[in-house]
C-alpha cells in the first residue's frame, strides 16, 4: 500500500515552478481532512495510507508526500451547508459567539458564517434573527486554538465543585 507521513501546506508549493505535479488527488470533505494516521482513496483508485507524526488538519491544496517522493493532492470537496447571514457585523458577531458557545466548525467570512447542516441549530439562529440558506461549497472551518501549532491538547484545568477541594485534571 502508498504510503504518506509527511505533507506540505499549499503556500509552500503553489506557484513553485519546480514542485512536483501531484500523481494523484484525494477529495476529502472537512471532516476527513483532519487525520493523523488514516487510509484515504485517491482519485484513480488506489489506496493511501496517511501516516502523520501528529494530527493535523489538511486544507484545499496542501500536498501529501509519499514515501517513494511522489505527491498527491488534497481538494476539498463540495460539503452542504448552511449560509448565516446576519443584517450587520455586530449581529454577525453575535451569532459567531452563539456557534462557537456551541462548539459548531464554522467557516467565518466577512459578510456570512458556514456551518454543517443542523435543523436545531438553524432553528436558533433563524430565532436569533439570522438569514439561514442551504448551500454547496467548499467548507474550510477555523481551525481551533490549539490545532497544528504542536501542542496535543492536553493541559490542566483548575475546577471548584461545591464541598470539594479544587483539583486538576488532564484530557485528550
Amino acid at each position: 500500500m502508498l504510503r504518506a507521513a509527511s505533507f506540505i501546506r499549499a503556500a509552500g508549493v503553489l506557484g513553485d515552478p519546480n514542485r512536483p505535479l501531484p500523481f494523484d488527488l484525494a477529495v476529502l470533505t472537512s471532516e476527513e481532512r483532519h487525520l493523523r494516521r488514516k487510509t484515504i482513496e485517491l482519485v484513480h483508485g488506489e489506496r493511501l495510507l496517511v501516516d502523520l507524526p501528529e494530527p493535523v488538519v489538511l486544507d484545499h491544496q496542501d500536498v501529501l508526500v509519499l514515501d517513494d517522493g511522489r505527491h498527491a493532492e488534497i481538494i476539498a470537496a463540495e460539503e452542504e451547508l448552511y449560509e448565516v447571514r446576519a443584517a450587520g457585523p455586530v449581529q454577525l458577531t453575535e451569532l459567531a459567539w452563539h456557534m462557537g458557545n456551541r462548539h459548531l466548525a464554522a467557516q467565518i467570512e466577512e459578510h456570512r458564517i458556514l456551518i454543517l447542516p443542523d435543523p436545531v441549530v438553524k432553528a436558533m439562529l433563524e430565532g436569533l434573527g439570522a438569514s439561514v440558506a442551504e448551500t454547496v461549497e467548499f467548507f474550510s472551518p477555523v481551525r481551533g486554538a490549539y490545532s497544528g501549532h504542536g501542542h496535543g491538547h492536553s493541559h490542566a484545568h483548575a475546577h471548584a465543585h461545591a464541598g470539594r477541594s479544587t483539583h486538576a485534571h488532564s484530557h485528550d
